[in-house]
């Protein structure tokens, strides 16, 4: 059983990837930061005495449906009101994660000239742009594969679908970015 030390460590080691996870779902980050918020403690209530080991898949089943949840809480209130917020095209800030995108050169040999990192910069924004553009469980199967190191078992499980449905979703995706970033001009 996991204590209130191990489950708080556990926590807090998720918490970042999955804000960005549900950021690049819901496209709305104050949003995300309460859909994650509310996995946080519906796993804290409800799972805070499971093993430590089960944690992971619970909060990864948890934190999908609730996202799940708010799309369909989304598409009732569209339903019901129409506001004029509704018709404004979304953010597209772009914000980019700094202290990810420079922990590479940090810690190596070589520092890269401001123009390498502005590159590197823009070129991390445009994949994020891209990955928002893909269609949900695309997104939602490459995210857990790719950000979240998930093997294919386990991101089927806190999908609620096939082993190969997950393979697909992944396929897709991998071919649909390279095909966008390809005609933005990145090439790997």
């Amino acid at each position: 059983m996991a204590s209130e030390q191990d489950l708080a460590d556990f926590l807090k080691s998720v918490e970042k990837r999955a804000f960005k996870r549900t950021v690049y779902h819901v496209r709305d980050e104050d949003a995300a930061l309460d859909i994650v918020q509310d996995s946080m403690m519906k796993l804290a209530e409800h799972y805070g005495d499971k093993p430590l080991g089960e944690l992971p898949m619970l909060f990864q089943r948890i934190l999908s449906n609730s996202t799940l949840d708010w799309f369909r809480r989304q598409k009732t209130r569209n339903a019901l009101f129409s506001n004029m917020s509704d018709f404004e095209p979304p953010d597209g800030d772009g914000d980019v994660d700094w202290l990810q995108a420079f922990a590479g050169a940090a810690g190596g040999e070589q520092v890269e000239s401001a123009e390498d990192s502005t590159r590197r910069a823009e070129i991390l924004h445009q994949i994020e742009l891209q990955i928002q553009e893909l269609p949900t469980r695309q997104r939602e199967a490459f995210l857990m594969r790719y950000w979240e190191e998930m093997d294919v078992a386990e991101t089927a499980a806190a999908m609620g679908c096939s082993e190969g449905s997950v393979k697909t979703h992944c396929s897709r995706a991998v071919q649909s970015l390279a095909k966008a970033l390809r005609a933005k001009g990145i090439v790997p």
